[in-house]
């Protein structure tokens, strides 16, 4: 596939001014495997953004892409609405016997528009229909989505600023470490629910991110987690976890919430469910709560049955019981990398975030990261930056990338960080 220079520039003419990627990574990309990607001049990069979570898998997997392409050629149906098709049927097969059984979970899945905002809207109507209340209780640098109502939930001045009317309906409570040791944000969060002098009223639902991808790699410990969760079990409170990006493997288990132990109320799913940067998304909800009726929260593409196959193919992984002890073993691997990156630029206040291979790098000076991001493109790896202000690298390669890929690419990574730095220094 070529594209000419007189092509490229339709881009500037014709395309929104909203765009953002492509601003960071200014390269017209004809050609994309594995780890890989290649602009039309042929030169290769290494993908350490994986479509900001929706590629864990990497791009083109030979045997999702051969399940993809088997359906296309034998004319299965590409769009179906909610009808009942063959792929959707192989899909819910496999995700009850390969990811809800073994880990003892009832959940009935609800297919939503093909995007995470639109699940996280699915969950806060269902969360409001069983509950009767209205509030939502989000916490401070959460990223649920751009739609108003997962907007109200997301934490980020600039994205919310973009909404043009007032968000409302959610509760902003502190997330784990955000105050300091010097508070428990548990403790905060359970007086204001139970002090009737708070202003604080019972919500319909808690929602959370246990990494937070968009706010800066912030992990949640996982007894903070299981309080969180016990807060809410006991106050009647619905526990949505929004596992969008953190979810499908990218921490090492499935769930991200797999090594707290909580069961949540509602999950919301999408990017790497699919495993093939299909768009497609779901809200997993315990059965009592499947209260939402017929058309009450719909969408022309929730049936993309394209979605079902690769994602019925990328279930097969999980199939294998050693499946996991690998991912865990890559993120362990990866997590040792960047703590020895880490140590060596010490003098720039080098901190280490996040958790499994959903990584960041933190610098005392908040705007290295953004240079290293910059610098790193040039050198032919992409990593973008994360945080309201975009002062963390955001580190997340394909989850079955093996250990080879990992140092190379973040040897690259180290040596944009070098000359970043440097940089800064001569301007200064």
């Amino acid at each position: 596939m070529t594209v000419t220079e007189s092509a490229e520039n339709v881009f500037d003419e014709l395309e929104s001014a909203v765009r953002t990627y492509c601003r960071r990574f200014p390269a017209v990309f004809t050609k994309a495997s594995g780890h890989r990607m290649w602009d039309r001049d042929g030169r290769e990069y290494i993908d350490f953004l994986s479509g900001a979570g929706a590629l864990n898998y990497g791009h083109n997997h030979p045997e999702v892409r051969r399940a993809v392409v088997d359906y296309l050629l034998a004319d299965g149906p590409v769009h179906g609405l909610d009808m009942h098709t063959g792929a959707k049927a192989d899909f819910l097969t496999r995700f009850r016997d390969v990811v809800l059984e073994p880990r003892s979970l009832s959940y009935r899945v609800q297919f939503t528009g093909p995007t995470g905002t639109n699940a996280v809207e699915a969950a806060f109507k269902t969360a409001r229909r069983v509950t009767g209340r209205t509030e939502i209780i989000a916490f401070t640098g959460g990223f649920h989505g751009l739609s108003l109502g997962a907007l109200s939930a997301s934490a980020t001045a600039f994205k919310r600023g973009a909404a043009g009317v007032p968000l409302g309906h959610v509760t902003r409570m502190p997330y784990d470490g955000y105050t300091g040791e010097a508070v428990d944000t548990v403790d905060h969060l359970t007086r204001m629910l139970d002090d009737p002098g708070s202003g604080v009223d019972l919500p319909a639902a808690i929602v959370v991110e246990t990494v937070q991808g968009e706010g800066g790699l912030a992990a949640a410990d996982a007894g903070w987690l299981r309080r969180i969760a016990d807060a809410a079990r006991e106050r009647g409170i619905l526990l949505i976890v929004d596992d969008i990006q953190a979810g499908c493997g990218r921490t090492g288990t499935f769930f991200s919430f797999e090594e707290s132990g909580i069961v949540p109320d509602m999950v919301c799913l999408s990017k790497s469910i699919s495993g093939f940067g299909l768009p497609m998304a779901l809200v997993l909800v315990k059965p009592e709560l499947d209260q939402l009726g017929p058309g009450e929260h719909s969408g022309t593409f929730r049936g993309n049955n394209l979605a079902f196959v690769s994602a019925a193919a990328c279930l097969e992984f999980w199939a294998d019981p050693a499946f996991t002890g690998r991912i865990r073993n890559t993120a362990a691997h990866f997590g040792e990398l960047l703590a020895g990156m880490a140590r060596t630029h010490d003098q720039l206040g080098c901190e280490v975030r996040g958790r499994g291979l959903m990584r960041g790098l933190a610098f005392s000076d908040r705007g290295l990261a953004d240079r290293v991001s910059r610098t790193a493109f040039g050198r032919g790896l992409l990593v973008e930056t994360s945080g309201a202000r975009g002062e963390v690298l955001k580190i997340m390669p394909p989850i079955v990338a093996d250990p080879a890929v990992l140092e190379h690419g973040l040897g690259i990574l180290g040596a944009a960080v070098e000359e970043a730095a440097a940089t800064s220094k001569e301007e200064l």
